[in-house]
């Protein structure tokens, strides 16, 4: 007996639904499901959920100066001519990061490797790639999904039965995070 479910696909389309499946129910925080494939996609998001609350405060913040680009009133970065050329102005921020500890950074990878990336589009710019924003899913799990789970130990979802499909009568369940 296999220690997953196959669904009824090969190892690189499961692989793909899973991960497509998993991101889905991080971003959104609820997704809805045939039964086999949220108890699969359930497995993967409780184990990264729990790698999230065990290294969810495993990071130092340092303060770094960093050179930023001056810009002026309408957002367009300053030009200075030297030597003939034109050259961009910079000033010197303090900024402060965080810096990842090693086993913290080694769990983001591992989240990597599994959630694929998401673009956040505005609904003004429907279609068009201004504006679009980068949302990091691995970040988002560790700032939001991980304090909110910090004193609980497992059962970070949940399966709500919604009843048959009307086409061809598998069961469909709605998995969230509790």
């Amino acid at each position: 007996m296999a220690g997953y479910r196959k669904l009824g696909r090969t190892a690189s389309q499961r692989k793909a639904l899973l991960r497509s499946q998993v991101t889905s129910l991080l971003y959104h925080g609820k997704i809805v499901t045939t039964e086999a494939k949220a108890k699969e996609v359930r497995r993967i998001a409780e184990h990264m959920i729990a790698m999230a609350v065990r290294e969810r405060d495993n990071y130092e913040t340092v303060t770094v100066m960093a050179k930023v680009p001056r810009k002026d009133k309408d957002g367009k970065r300053v030009k200075e001519v030297k030597d003939g050329k034109k050259v961009t102005v910079y000033d010197e921020v303090e900024k402060s990061i965080k810096k990842d500890a090693p086993s913290r950074l080694h769990a983001r990878r591992q989240m990597y490797k599994t959630l694929y990336s998401v673009k956040e589009i505005p609904t003004e710019n429907a279609g068009k790639k201004r504006n679009t924003k980068e949302i990091d899913l691995a970040e988002k799990l560790f700032d939001e999904i991980a304090p909110k789970y910090a004193n609980r130990n497992g059962g970070y979802t949940r399966i709500i039965k919604i009843g048959q499909r009307k086409g061809d009568a598998a069961m469909e369940v709605v998995l969230e995070l509790v």
